[in-house]
């Protein structure tokens, strides 16, 4: 079939279905992302396609509300763009930067009067990406018409499929529809995005260690809080002020608050139970800054001392994640990383699990990548190099007992080894119970269940 034959309705119903306003990050705590950053980007991905066209849309609108105030761009749009631009599409023909075409839906006066000032095609935004060609999303079903026209017969596929990352679903099938069949690949632009997005950058490195302190600072503030009484909703509300006051804009992951019965939950997140003496709490979050999170984890006794039994097993824990790090380095991987800590837990348990080690109380891996998502693009199994950000978070879940304890950190691979972008957060239980006898600084309620 020719795509002359689907007429234009198709592809204009696609651009022109969900209205919505362009933007960069006006007045985002992280700053823009340079745009000579962003060429880099754009020019290795154009050197891994080899001249093979690709095309990427933006998220798209949540909903049917003009006010979306926590918009969040497609990582591998905003990647290559630093824009928030939702109905936006980056367009790769060529070999050369000037063969990266961004649409961007053109102003619309009346709408603005409603959101504000929104960016559309023009000199403001070759300014902030750095792209020579930006124009309209109008011109786009033209533009893809003559492209598909001019690689031969319009009525045979694509002689280059293209190689397609879509942030928002609804998109999918309007396009495919628009195009010859088999000329659509969704899949093999997500692994060429993985690899780049793998290593990163300085600007990436900036932000994720300000996502790390924004979210340690988190962690010391509930240690200082936490007493008896309050509830996990309580030290979730906590958490997520001094993220917003530091200037995450919004969380990474949601929340984890999990105490006594809730702490060997993994992925608990309800966080309604009220905090009872004697409890341990494990605390798993991650603040987002400039599209980039942190993963830390620390695990506290909410009355202030860690019972004899609490300390043997946070020691064990802690001492299996020293093992896990030393493991850390160009060269190495994930798997090796596991191996070392397991290995820890089944030599060096003692009777703290009874007759047996006390490994099978781990139940999950003890690492994964990090950036703009939690559970970041990459593979387990790829080798470590210089500019990897990952995880290391030993823990031990009895639920008999419903004590759970996980210590989490995040490593940068270096050149010589490893750094913790978290060091500053403490670790041990003496310095948890101290900084517990800390007054707080961020938080002051007189709600019951803090203190006073």
């Amino acid at each position: 079939m020719s795509i002359r034959k689907l007429g234009p309705a198709v592809f204009t119903l696609l651009l022109f279905l969900f209205p919505g306003p362009a933007s960069s990050q006006p007045g985002s705590p992280a700053g823009p992302i340079p745009p000579e950053v962003l060429e880099v980007r754009r020019q290795g991905l154009l050197e891994v396609l080899s001249g093979a066209p690709a095309i990427l849309s933006s998220a798209g609108p949540r909903g049917d509300y003009a006010q979306d105030s926590d918009y969040r761009e497609n990582n591998d749009f905003f990647y290559l763009t630093g824009l928030e631009a939702p109905r936006a599409w980056l367009v790769f023909n060529g070999s050369e930067e000037a063969d990266a075409i961004l649409y961007l839906p053109p102003r619309s006066p009346p709408s603005e009067r409603w959101t504000g000032p929104q960016l559309g095609p023009g000199d403001e935004a070759r300014t902030r990406t750095g792209m020579t060609q930006i124009r309209s999303t109008e011109d786009l079903e033209g533009d893809l018409l003559r492209w598909v026209s001019s690689r031969g017969d319009p009525d045979a596929p694509l002689s280059d499929t293209l190689l397609a990352s879509f942030g928002d679903g609804r998109f999918e099938a309007d396009l495919e529809a628009f195009l010859p069949a088999g000329s659509l690949d969704r899949r093999g632009l997500t692994p060429i995005m993985a690899g780049l997005r793998l290593v990163k950058d300085e600007e990436e490195l900036r932000r994720l260690r300000r996502a790390v302190d924004i979210t340690a600072e988190a962690h010391r503030e509930l240690w200082r809080v936490a007493e008896p009484g309050c509830t996990e909703y309580q030290l979730e509300g906590a958490l997520e002020y001094v993220f917003r006051a530091q200037g995450a804009e919004r969380v990474g992951f949601p929340s984890i608050v999990g105490s006594g019965p809730n702490s060997v939950i993994l992925h608990y997140d309800k966080n309604r139970r009220r905090v009872e003496a004697g409890d341990l709490v494990v605390v798993d979050i991650g603040a987002e800054y400039g599209y980039y999170t942190a993963d830390l984890t620390r695990t506290f006794p909410v009355d202030g001392h860690f019972s004899p039994r609490q300390k043997a097993l946070y020691d064990l824990v802690l001492g299996a994640r020293e093992m896990g790090l030393e493991v850390i380095r160009p060269g190495a991987t994930m798997r090796e990383v596991n191996q070392a800590v397991r290995g820890f837990l089944e030599t060096r348990s003692g009777d703290l699990c009874g007759e047996s080690s006390c490994a099978p109380f781990l139940i999950h891996g003890v690492s994964h990548w990090l950036g703009m998502d939690v559970h970041d693009v990459g593979t387990g199994g790829s080798t470590f190099t210089p500019g990897m950000v990952l995880t290391l978070e030993p823990g031990l879940y009895l639920p008999d007992e419903e004590l759970g304890i996980r210590i989490e950190d995040d490593i940068l691979v270096t050149e010589t080894g490893h750094e913790v972008l978290s060091a500053d957060l403490p670790r041990s239980t003496e310095e948890i119970e101290a900084i517990m006898g800390e007054e707080p600084r961020w938080v002051r309620s007189s709600t019951s269940g803090f203190r006073r």
